[in-house]
């Protein structure tokens, strides 16, 4: 799915303000507040692979799949969005626009898009059926359009023209110029944009996507965003699912990865010059080839990941302070498969169940905070989370739990930020937390503790 995946962690909030900024004014933008509490979200990718699994725009830059190919007679988007949602999915990414350059949106930029298929005679648009089908169940919308890979014109990443001519590369700006006015423009507001593989800056023969990014959608989260846009989100460093820990939200470097190999140190720093917190993405089908299990090949249900996987993931994504991004394929139908859609119905089921009805919480300021029950209980996981409307604050902690009048160590760690998710296995009368460094006033926005469940 990330052919290159030029990673940029230090385009975060407050870049405006950068000249003699203090650690405590480093801050969440309202935006990454708010796409915090999000914390699950899908990525749904449907591109010409899903007709013809063999094609790979490198292997013959003149060669693309016909657009007669195209035609998923059942594709409903209803369908998709139902199925996020019984996931727990409060947001949904769809890729307009992966590497192959065929548009789901019947773009004025070029013909090769839906317009020029046979399917709904032309007539249809996805990216229109999808954002109604949000707004329709309450999920938020987000776009991903790759500006650094595009198969039908000839670009590979970081988004410049293979040939190298200057002319063509103005031509392919130009191109990407009137989709992404199109598709920000043209569709309401987003929650998301995804730049996957960054974006090519004016200074390298790009252009100024941000002065674009800000007219039309200046309140959206921006996924590998262009450089000094304030609500910018960064990638994790694999795509498994699996945030580095400690993961801070705030970043102070530069980095550039490829997508296809697993990188490590992108923890963020927590005393970083921006507020650039991590997504962490996978898909929900194992496929080693190429593109992986972003897009659906058929024969592959047995590819699907284990409920217990997906629950692992959770608590290595936004148990580690990042948000959970998870691929749905989309079949050659048009719609997302049967055993997808029981599968991410089940993950909802188990996430819901294992963490509502906490046997005790508590909120509040300072460096101790405990958690009494009525009575003896069995505790299988605790979830800290901190105000971060106030920054990240908390630095090192520990859990404690009281068994017959005696505090015994349940586990240390460091950051919090939005949530951190201890797994944790015993009988407790009562637990404590205990905040043994910190940048200011520690904020604990919550500290619940949650029972076994059968």
């Amino acid at each position: 799915m990330k052919i290159i995946k030029v990673l940029t962690l230090i385009c975060c909030a407050c870049f405006s303000i950068v000249s003699g900024q203090t650690n405590s004014s480093v801050l969440p933008s309202k935006a990454q507040v708010k796409w915090a509490d999000s914390e699950i979200g899908v990525l749904i990718h449907f591109d010409m692979p899903v007709f013809e699994p063999g094609y790979d725009f490198r292997k013959d830059w003149n060669y693309h799949p016909a657009l007669s190919v195209f035609n998923p007679k059942e594709l409903d988007t209803d369908q998709w969005i139902k199925a996020a949602q019984s996931a727990g999915a409060t947001y949904a990414v769809l890729v307009a626009k992966h590497c192959s350059g065929f548009s789901l949106w019947p773009t004025k930029a070029h013909p090769y898009s839906v317009k020029n298929t046979p399917w709904r005679n032309g007539k249809g648009d996805i990216v229109k059926d999808f954002i109604a089908s949000c707004r329709k169940y309450g999920l938020k919308p987000g776009i991903y359009a790759s500006t650094t890979a595009n198969g039908y014109l000839k670009v590979d990443n970081p988004g410049k023209v293979v040939s190298g001519n200057i002319d063509e590369q103005k031509k392919y700006n130009d191109i990407v110029k009137t989709q992404l006015t199109e598709l920000w423009s043209e569709y309401g507001s987003l929650s998301e944009v995804w730049f996957d593989g960054g974006v090519l800056p004016p200074e390298k023969g790009g252009f100024d996507v941000l002065a674009m990014l800000k007219k039309y959608q200046p309140e959206a989260i921006a996924f590998q965003g262009p450089y000094g846009y304030e609500n910018n989100i960064r990638w994790v460093g694999n795509e498994e699912g699996v945030a580095p820990y400690p993961c801070w939200a705030r970043a102070d470097s530069t980095t550039s990865a490829s997508g296809v190999i697993e990188i490590k140190g992108l923890n963020g720093n927590p005393y970083g010059l921006f507020w650039c917190p991590g997504e962490s993405d996978f898909p929900m089908r194992r496929n080693s080839s190429f593109q992986g299990g972003w897009f659906w090949h058929k024969d592959q249900d047995d590819q699907l990941r284990s409920l217990t996987e997906l629950k692992d993931k959770y608590c290595k994504s936004v148990g580690r302070n990042t948000n959970m991004l998870l691929g749905i394929v989309v079949d050659d139908r048009g719609l997302v498969p049967d055993p997808d859609v029981k599968r991410l119905a089940e993950f909802g089921e188990r996430i819901s169940r294992d963490y509502s009805n906490p046997v005790g919480t508590a909120s509040g300021e300072g460096n101790n905070l405990i958690v009494k029950f009525k009575s003896l209980q069995m505790i299988t996981s605790v979830v800290i989370m901190e105000d971060i409307s106030g920054g990240e604050r908390i630095r090192q902690y520990e859990l404690s739990g009281l068994t017959n009048g005696k505090w015994e160590n349940l586990s240390k760690g460091t950051s919090v930020g939005h949530k951190r998710i201890e797994n944790i296995r015993g009988f407790f009368d009562a637990v404590k937390l205990t905040i043994t460094k910190s940048d200011g006033l520690p904020l604990i926005r919550s500290l619940a503790c949650y029972p076994e469940k059968l």
